[in-house]
């Protein structure tokens, strides 16, 4: 990419801008797909179909779902005000990690900044925070998101303009920097960071136009907006907050002269937070010696071993924000209802998981429930259970055909199933009640290690007093495609009840998908070809094999049509991702010139409405206001300037984007450059794609067995386990 920010993408094989990892910061973790699923690659065309403006769309779901993060924040805010005495994110601080917290205390009061961040910071283990009070949740239906106004976008085109910048990026600089935008970014020219899918040397040739030689390496302005970026690009990787040791590292690697003095401004000015966190070595501490028999009392108290970590306020406050929420749920007994026996007898003929699932739930205000795609049952029995006795029980999926096969099982049972994302904007689910919390008694929230961190502190936040939360899901697919591994981190801490589902996937494709959840990749014995491995030798190879499979071989041998079958890749780019596969398979499904923006009435598309949401659909057609398209959730219209960024073809998607779908028949693509990238959950959560059929078009060879083996999912920096620890019940002891 030309570091010139002139330059808009123009390569059709480069990565979307957005998901685009910096080489030196923590790499995605779902390998060389785009993390947020964003569908665009530079401007496209608006759909033709009538003269005159489009019409102002109303306030749409994922824009619901924004203002609801909004109000999440603010609420946080609140709370935070609100505390008698306020929690310190490091404990009780001894010696440098101390003068660092007061240093930045002090600047918050007005003081100059003096706050430094030392190499090594002793700290004693965190303070358990005391339970704040429950403020009242916010009113039922969030405000529409306010956009930036016609004459701040024009301002900052302007200022664009000055630094060759394209105009295109206005609008969303405008979002990012809300009022003054203009004057902010003339006066601060890597401002332009915030705006999503620009890169440092973007930012760095933008400057350059505008400040001339003013515009250095070591400039500090420049040092702060290369520290938030790089924090904003660990969050699309899942991590909350990076080690001090691995920013000042990344910061090195994007020339900035100085990270140490980089990290104490950006300290003191507020843009990022620091954390001393004890590390959990197992070992017995300074205190517990030093308090035995014979103990020296003139020796000094070794110092705890801490972690410095490094976050931005957003992700931070959320995190606190969800440990809060889930503490009160599991320090607290559900609200009185209906007793043991009555929940046990609401189960019916319920046996092995399913019995246990109900029985945790009765006595408990958090569960954990795992398992793969016939464990979905068990979830589906404990809402039936819930609502036959008068309980307000809901059902949440990650996306419509997730939720679509929970609103199956649920068939004929009152409450019923929603999308996590509508629950939240209110454009699903059972309501507010008058306090503004979720009108619910139960909460089941499957494809739960899809919930990023401040989902799940929105969704905690939301109900009621006394409300029962399960979170059900497969630990074994790709995590969320937003910071936090929520859902991991749990069952880690073991802070409630989990049950592990006994019900196992049917068939050779569940045994196949089983071992490699287990780290072996095995040979199944399928009778019925239900599992078929295509070897091929290189990328041309394997696309022309995939559209045989899809267009003939499938179709005949187990009458699934080619729009029923799910094709997954590693990537986007390459001979064989995406790109190249839905240029092919479009060629031979739906043939057309793509005459409405690149689309054609029939073509099958990937929809993202929000960043880390994917929904397959088909082109309807277009009218003067956009795209219509039928999606699983119904028919959606695509504003105009929104198709370029929230469409991509769909015959072929990465794994990511599949993580909560299934389909009769799917076809697994791992070409020969893949290997590298190649990790056990990625070839996990692709391979459970498939109810019936699964082929594996193989260039890699003995790689994918090795990746399965002896790559597992990477790991997430989080604070979570953390927070949640000083607030849980201590371990019963004999």
């Amino acid at each position: 990419m030309s570091t010139d920010p002139a330059a808009a993408p123009a390569d059709e094989d480069a990565p979307a801008p957005q998901a685009a990892a910096p080489e030196d910061a923590p790499p995605p973790e779902h390998g060389p797909e785009e993390t947020q699923g964003e569908a665009g690659d530079g401007e496209t065309p608006a759909p033709s179909g009538g003269e005159g403006e489009a019409a102002a769309p109303a306030l749409s779901e994922a824009e619901a779902e924004l203002a609801a993060q909004r109000e999440l924040r603010r609420r946080i805010e609140e709370r935070k005000a609100g505390r008698e005495a306020p929690v310190e994110a490091g404990g009780k601080l001894q010696g440098a990690a101390a003068d660092l917290l007061a240093a930045v205390k002090a600047v918050e009061g007005g003081a100059a900044p003096t706050a430094y961040l030392p190499e090594t910071a002793p700290a004693a283990p965190r303070r358990p925070a005391p339970e704040p009070a429950r403020p009242a949740p916010a009113p039922v239906a969030p405000a529409a998101p306010t956009a930036p106004s016609d004459r701040a976008v024009d301002e900052v085109a302007a200022v664009l303009a000055d630094g060759s910048a394209p105009a295109a990026l206005a609008p969303a600089v405008a979002e990012a920097l809300g009022d003054g935008a203009a004057e902010t970014l003339r006066e601060d020219p890597w401002q332009l960071l915030h705006a999503r899918g620009v890169r440092p040397e973007q930012a760095d040739g933008f400057a350059r136009a505008l400040l001339g030689a003013e515009a250095r390496p070591e400039d500090a302005r420049r040092g702060r907006a290369v520290t938030g970026w790089l924090l904003e690009q660990a969050a699309l990787a899942g991590h909350t907050a990076l080690e001090a040791e691995a920013l000042r590292a990344a910061l090195g690697q994007r020339a900035v002269p100085d990270p140490e003095a980089t990290l104490r401004e950006a300290v003191a000015e507020g843009d990022v937070l620091v954390f001393q966190d004890p590390l959990d070595t197992g070992a017995p501490t300074a205190e517990a010696r030093a308090s035995g028999p014979g103990a020296d009392e003139a020796e000094e108290p070794a110092e705890t071993p801490v972690r410095v970590l490094i976050g931005l306020e957003r992700y931070a406050l959320a995190e606190e924000s969800l440990a809060d929420g889930l503490a009160g749920l599991v320090n607290t007994r559900p609200a009185a209802g209906p007793g043991a026996e009555e929940w046990q007898g609401a189960g019916g003929e319920g046996r092995g998981s399913a019995a246990e699932l109900i029985r945790a739930a009765a006595g408990h205000g958090l569960v954990l429930h795992s398992g793969g795609e016939a464990a979905r049952a068990e979830p589906a029995t404990l809402l039936t259970a819930a609502a036959s006795l008068g309980l307000r029980a809901w059902g949440a999926a990650h996306g419509p055909d997730s939720r679509a096969r929970l609103a199956a099982a649920l068939s004929g049972t009152e409450g019923g199933a929603a999308t996590v994302a509508g629950l939240l904007s209110g454009a699903e689910g059972p309501g507010r009640d008058a306090e503004g919390s979720l009108a619910l008694d139960l909460l089941v929230v499957l494809d739960a290690p899809q919930l990023d961190v401040e989902s799940a502190a929105m969704l905690v936040e939301a109900l009621p007093d006394g409300a029962r939360l399960v979170l059900s899901g497969d630990p074994g697919v790709l995590g969320s495609a937003g910071p936090g591994r929520v859902f991991g981190d749990l069952l880690a801490a073991r802070a409630c009840p989990v049950v592990v589902s006994r019900t196992p996937d049917p068939g050779p494709v569940g045994e196949l998908v089983s071992g490699v959840g287990a780290g072996e990749l095995t040979a199944v014995d399928a009778p019925g070809h239900e599992v078929a491995i295509v070897p091929v030798r290189d990328p041309a190879e394997a696309v022309h094999r995939t559209v045989q499979l899809v267009t003939e071989s499938v179709p005949r041998a187990f009458q699934v049509p080619p729009e029923q079958t799910l094709v997954v890749t590693p990537g986007h780019g390459g001979a064989a991702g995406t790109r190249v596969l839905n240029a092919a398979l479009k060629e031979k499904c739906n043939p057309g010139p793509g005459r409405f923006a690149g689309f054609d009435p029939g073509d099958r598309v990937a929809y993202s409405p929000a960043p880390g949401r994917t929904e397959l659909g088909q082109v309807l057609g277009a009218e003067q206001e956009g795209l219509r398209l039928r999606c699983a959730g119904g028919e959606v219209l695509v504003a105009r300037d929104r198709v370029a960024a929230t469409l991509r073809h769909g015959w072929a998607v990465t794994a990511h984007q599949a993580v909560t779908l299934r389909a009769p028949a799917a076809v697994v693509v791992v070409p020969g450059d893949a290997g590298p990238a190649l990790a056990r959950d990625w070839v996990y959560t692709a391979f459970a794609r498939a109810e019936r059929h699964l082929s594996v078009v193989q260039g890699v060879g003995p790689a994918l067995a090795t990746a399965v083996a002896e790559r597992p999912a990477k790991p997430r920096t989080t604070r979570l386990p953390l927070l949640l620890r000083p607030q849980l019940p201590a371990p019963a002891t004999t």
